[in-house]
């Protein structure tokens, strides 16, 4: 029998106060929103616990008042038995609370061992922690070089720093905002023996995900948020997904509808041929000899570990990167040394994986963001040389309300968005244009379950509409939800797409490990 009770009943499962941390009342508002609504939550030592809800349900709002960077208007935290008041991040590492953040705070310019230096109190000599920084992130299994400078280091490898960063400062309670967005499903699992390894010495870990299947496998308890208040709690291992889903959002989610399977080919609308382009860092992938067609009415996904050529893939096909034009091919248009405006001309469409600051400027006004990426593409956003404000407004309110992007106030700056929110507006963006060809890199990262179903439907239909849809993900359950046929793309060789019907997981394990290599320009 699931153990669950309902906020405000009486149940078997244990009750808030938590004998590490235990917050009583918490609320926080901005504005006329009321983020966290009176939460209580406990947690104890040795516990992997789920915080889970929607996008906007106040998880992040909660967790970063834990972590002092937000402070609360009421209630209050028990740090041990103790009322605190944590002022600022440097005040909850010093009690021994430690946060991996869902969105990258990592100096760009600096070096891995640098950007660790930073966090530490007492960074001691470099040398010394280089070393320290190899023998921990190798004894975890995510392997870093700290003479790395993170610019030149693709989104996977950023977010293990964030972790093995976090891990040094011997944190007595570890909060983990999505940390497996980013890993591989043998990097996943690794993390997974650390956490478990970590609670078994003693350490808590508050654990956001919204992929529940990892909730399910890994957390003893879960508290459900839903327009911040606590919902719901339960033992997630007792649960289904489904079930965990349905207190999140309140309703039961609808599955995604594939439908039926692509039909026969149609016309090519993307044509890659021979696209290499050599690496732009010593730390970039060289991408060698792609070959690649997406007809009309198909999706076709790539498959891959982080750095492995899909940012560099990316560029290359919406123009970021200039190639020779052969080898970008749009609707039977050579481009691969046009602009990215010139390729949205085309009625091309792309969604980067780095939802803010590439996907949409941080410091801009939603109205504004839609602007940069629609300026030329006869939207009437732009006449005689002058910007259609009304016009741009209202974009953002159908994008707004077409893909459920929850904000405090209208036309909101991006940065102001939670992480799934801001990646349903950039989505939703580009898909608002019905484009006849679709590009996007990881569409449903950091979303929860009920928004990823929603832009996964998106992709399907869109498709099905006559587009062709390439997809970039490192979601396995994702690709193989929504495609029509599976390439894996390793140290920047392509393998060939392949139905995936027949196409099984271990096959693209195989492809990942360097299968793809063998593999591609094979008919």
């Amino acid at each position: 029998m699931t153990r669950r009770r309902q906020a405000g009943e009486a149940g078997t499962a244990r009750p808030a106060t938590g004998n590490l941390l235990h917050a009583r009342g918490l609320t926080k508002r901005f504005g006329d929103i009321l983020a966290n609504d009176h939460v209580d939550l406990g947690l104890n030592k040795g516990e992997i616990h789920a915080l889970l809800g929607e996008n906007g349900a106040g998880k992040s709002t909660l967790v970063k008042m834990f972590y002092g960077a937000l402070e609360p208007d009421g209630g209050e935290i028990i740090w041990q038995g103790k009322p605190v008041v944590i002022d600022n991040p440097a005040s909850a590492r010093a009690l021994g609370i430690g946060m991996v953040f869902q969105h990258f705070s990592l100096f760009e310019a600096l070096t891995v061992v640098e950007n660790i230096a930073l966090a530490l109190p007492n960074p001691g000599n470099m040398k010394a922690l280089a070393a320290r920084i190899t023998d921990v992130s190798e004894d975890y299994g995510l392997p870093l070089n700290p003479q790395d400078v993170v610019a030149d280091l693709p989104v996977g490898i950023r977010q293990r720093i964030e972790i093995v960063r976090c891990l040094l400062q011997e944190p007595q309670l570890i909060i983990m905002d999505e940390p497996t967005s980013v890993l591989t499903p043998q990097e996943a699992d690794r993390l997974f023996l650390t956490l478990q390894r970590l609670a078994g010495e003693g350490c808590a870990v508050l654990y956001i995900s919204h992929r529940l299947e990892e909730v399910q496998r890994i957390c003893h308890h879960a508290t459900i948020l839903r327009h911040g208040k606590v919902v719901s709690e339960c033992d997630p291992s007792l649960e289904t997904a489904s079930s965990l889903a349905s207190m999140m959002v309140g309703s039961e989610v609808i599955g995604v509808n594939h439908g039926a399977m692509a039909p026969e080919p149609g016309p090519v609308r993307l044509k890659l041929s021979g696209l290499s382009a050599p690496a732009a860092t010593p730390f970039a992938t060289r991408l060698n000899n792609i070959d690649l067609e997406v007809h009309t009415g198909e999706i076709i996904a790539i498959a891959g570990v982080a750095g492995n050529g899909q940012g560099e893939l990316f560029d290359a096909i919406s123009g970021e990167m200039r190639v020779d034009p052969g080898m970008v091919v749009l609707d039977g248009r050579a481009c691969g040394n046009r602009d990215v405006t010139w390729r949205r001309r085309q009625n091309a469409a792309f969604v980067p994986e780095e939802r803010l600051g590439h996907g949409a400027v941080p410091g801009l006004k939603l109205s504004s963001n839609i602007v940069l990426t629609r300026h030329g593409t006869g939207d009437g956003l732009v006449g005689t040389g002058f910007v259609s404000t009304a016009r741009a407004a209202e974009l953002e309110q159908k994008i707004k309300t077409t893909y459920d992007v929850r904000m405090s106030h209208d036309d909101p700056e991006a940065r102001s968005l939670s992480g799934g929110n801001l990646q349903k507006f950039v989505v939703g963006r580009e898909l608002d244009r019905n484009p006849g060809v679709l590009v996007v890199n990881q569409p449903t990262w950091g979303v929860d379950a009920g928004a990823a179903a929603l832009i996964r439907q998106a992709l399907i239909d869109l498709a099905r509409s006559g587009s062709a849809v390439l997809v970039i993900s490192q979601d396995l359950d994702e690709i193989f939800e929504i495609a029509d046929r599976i390439a894996v793309i390793s140290r920047g060789h392509l393998s060939v797409p392949e139905d995936a019907r027949s196409m099984t997981r271990e096959r693209v394990g195989i492809l990942m490990a360097g299968g793809a290599e063998k593999n591609a320009g094979r008919a």
